[in-house]
């Protein structure tokens, strides 16, 4: 198995295309539980291009009847991206990234609210920095570049993505 580098820019190059519209490729799921998951999985597929078509544990997307949990479910997201790290060589294809501090971030990676209770339910992308506040971008509530700081959240889980492989 190789591991191939996440191009940051190619993320951030569709966060800014998609932010505000849906691309006709993926189902919107705004109507039914919201869209940051599946929209945050594209960017991330954007920069990696490839899935992992594990049955229930990887992260892919055919359909809206046939895709991973991971790939729309904020908790599944994280636990792939998380577990797949540890993978052996050979059986964790598809993305990776490591649970890091705020500071550790860079464009094209990811940010989860959580509640104080310990459930966690938006994944935005960062687009940028201004003065070292992180700019994200999401779908539910529409954004592009919108500060961190303006946010209302109790917990934040900071994914910093490694890499992929094929």
């Amino acid at each position: 198995m190789k591991q191939i580098e996440y191009n940051r820019n190619a993320a951030v190059a569709y966060a800014r295309k998609w932010a505000f519209s849906r691309n006709p490729a993926y189902y919107d799921f705004s109507s039914i539980g919201g869209d940051c998951t599946n929209f945050a999985s594209q960017c991330l597929f954007a920069g990696c291009n490839v899935m992992n078509f594990t049955p229930d544990i990887g992260w892919f997307y055919r359909s809206s009847f046939d895709r991973a949990a991971a790939w729309t479910g904020v908790e599944f997201f994280y636990r792939f991206l998380i577990e797949n790290t540890a993978f052996p060589i050979g059986t964790g294809n598809g993305p990776f990234a490591v649970e890091t501090s705020l500071t550790e971030m860079e464009i094209g990676d990811f940010v989860q609210f959580g509640r104080e209770t310990g459930d966690f339910y938006h994944t935005p992308v960062i687009v940028g920095f201004s003065g070292g506040t992180p700019l994200l971008a999401a779908h539910s509530n529409d954004a592009f570049n919108r500060p961190l700081t303006s946010y209302r959240f109790e917990r934040l889980r900071c994914i910093h993505i490694l890499g992929a492989r094929i």
